[in-house]
């Protein structure tokens, strides 16, 4: 707990003394090289997050967002192009599409997961269609195998936005390794987190890869020698021997966050019997890595205040859908398009959820939560 006698949403500061230790030595190495723009430290991180993973290639690139646009730079989307993807994720899974000129096309959630619905993505697909980008949403995968029999028969690549879900899996296959492509984020609040904005693209395919390692230098392969017009999507050194120090580490948080997902629906379990609460549940076939714990309830806004009094620190992750966004007025999205995304923004609420949050302070927010919803 914090001094305040706060529970927090995230604390970073909680590191024990041996990471914090062997974090410095990876950044002192760093730092007695030289070389802080890839090289060595780029070269070990990727290769331990692809041997990790199961995965030909590792592209570390400058945040999660620069890994999907860079993604969808290396499958040529540009104008003219559709991207199909959730209305309910954090902004970089559209705005990266409208940044290329393409437009975003959506698809509602399935409330239970809060993922794009396999169910109603055919009638979206068009001629246009250029990718199909599912978001694995607060670190559960979505309903991959129709998502991908789909887009295979249709000649269409997929792009795992898997930026919430790094540990995640899907009968039996990693988050991020099934599609064509995979985009990760290490942003600080993430399962796998740096010290700063940090990224990555993965795939098995050869030809894209080589792409995907020459658009983030400015697209080229050779110093000055430009065969395509790319980006500065470097990932820092010094973020790549951060991650590689506690990559060793991620299932072990991972499981944490598992057990205390599991202790939050143990103790809320009454409250949602008589419907005045809903959590997380993890579906068939897939395991999720809890990046966020969301309950959903009818009162969002009136018992996340109470919970505010309570000294227990809530986000809500995400108050309004793409469709609804000012900047994507010129799509046409009007309320009621898209009704179960619309309906989980009003009722979603984030508890504290991270791996070094204690019993104690797990018990102190469900029974404010329960007080709340009383």
């Amino acid at each position: 707990m914090t001094r305040a006698g706060t529970v927090p949403i995230l604390d970073l500061t909680r590191y024990d003394a041996d990471l914090q230790r062997q974090i410095a030595e990876a950044v002192a190495e760093v730092f007695a090289s030289g070389k802080f723009v890839l090289g060595p430290a780029n070269e070990a991180f990727e290769a331990a997050l692809a041997s990790h993973l199961g995965v030909r290639h590792v592209v570390g690139v400058s945040s999660g967002t620069d890994a999907l646009l860079v993604a969808l730079m290396a499958l040529d989307v540009g104008p003219g192009d559709e991207v199909v993807t959730s209305p309910f994720s954090f902004f970089a899974s559209a705005g990266v599409v409208a940044r290329l000129g393409a437009k975003p096309v959506f698809v509602d959630i399935d409330p239970a997961t809060f993922d794009l619905d396999p169910a109603r993505l055919e009638s979206a697909l068009t001629p246009k269609t250029r990718a199909i980008q599912p978001v694995h949403l607060y670190g559960q995968c979505a309903d991959m195998d129709p998502i991908l029999g789909l887009a295979e028969a249709r000649g269409i690549p997929v792009l795992e936005d898997a930026c919430q879900a790094i540990g995640a899996g899907y009968r039996g296959r990693p988050a991020g390794t099934m599609g064509r492509l995979g985009a990760f984020s290490f942003y600080p609040t993430k399962n796998l987190g740096a010290a700063g904005d940090a990224g990555a693209v993965v795939t098995n395919d050869d030809a894209l890869a080589e792409r995907l390692r020459s658009l983030r230098v400015h697209g080229s392969s050779a110093t000055y020698h430009h065969e395509r017009v790319g980006g500065n999507f470097r990932l820092d050194a010094l973020q790549a021997a951060v991650l590689r120090v506690k990559l060793p580490r991620l299932e072990a948080w991972n499981l944490r966050r598992r057990a205390i997902a599991k202790r939050y629906g143990e103790i809320l379990a009454g409250a949602e019997a008589v419907g005045r609460i809903a959590t997380p549940q993890e579906a068939g076939g897939r395991r999720h890595v809890y990046h966020q714990y969301v309950v959903r309830v009818a009162r969002r806004d009136a018992v996340r205040k109470r919970l505010t009094e309570s000294g227990i620190a809530t986000s809500v992750f995400y108050p309004l859908p793409m469709h609804l966004q000012e900047c994507f007025a010129a799509l046409g999205g009007r309320k009621g398009d898209f009704p179960e995304a619309e309906r989980a923004a009003n009722e979603v609420l984030a508890l504290p959820m991270f791996a070094e949050l204690t019993d104690a302070e797990i018990e102190r927010v469900a029974a404010a939560l329960l007080d709340a919803l009383a």
